[in-house]
């Protein structure tokens, strides 16, 4: 696959937009790795190979289990989420789909008994920024499997650390 902009480097106002997104969650308090899995989720569901690689590792370096990462998209099947990350991932599903049920009441009230209206609020930032960069990386082609945590890679403003999940200067 032959990327088609390197709208990161070329163009960083607009990575630099997204990042402001991400700054914000990332000093939000939510549990960087239940983030982690809301992005794999949401990843998943755009298509987005470079983010599921992306995301897999940043999980991975947070301690995530392999069992978890290969069953997010299996999530209300598989007995090893808790209510919280199960609401989350209910959440990240209906507010990526918006178009189809415009986010069910249901799912709300599953979300607001598992989050304060704050958490919620920026539990939605979250997957507003991942879906940002997923339709970046998969309409100007990001190339899966280039990105190293610590290192920069395509779109990134800076890398992931791989101790916290935290940009280095900030990532995506």
């Amino acid at each position: 696959m032959e990327p088609r902009v390197d709208y990161g480097r070329r163009f960083p106002d607009v990575r630099n937009a997204l990042w402001a997104l991400e700054q914000y969650v990332h000093q939000s308090g939510l549990d960087p790795k239940l983030l982690e899995l809301v992005k794999l989720r949401a990843s998943l569901m755009n298509g987005c190979a470079y983010c599921v690689d992306m995301h897999t590792k940043v999980a991975r370096s947070l301690g995530e289990t392999e069992q978890r990462l290969y069953e997010v998209g299996l999530w209300r099947e598989a007995p090893f989420y808790t209510e919280r990350e199960r609401a989350a991932l209910a959440w990240t599903e209906a507010v990526t789909l918006i178009s189809i049920d415009h986010v069910p009441d249901e799912v709300y009230e599953t979300a607001r008994q598992q989050f304060a209206e704050k958490e919620l609020v920026d539990l939605t930032t979250a997957i507003v920024a991942i879906n940002g960069w997923n339709r970046l990386a998969i309409a100007f082609r990001t190339v899966p499997g280039t990105f190293q945590l610590g290192q920069p890679a395509a779109g990134d403003r800076g890398a992931y650390s791989p101790s916290a999940a935290q940009p280095k200067g900030a990532g995506q």
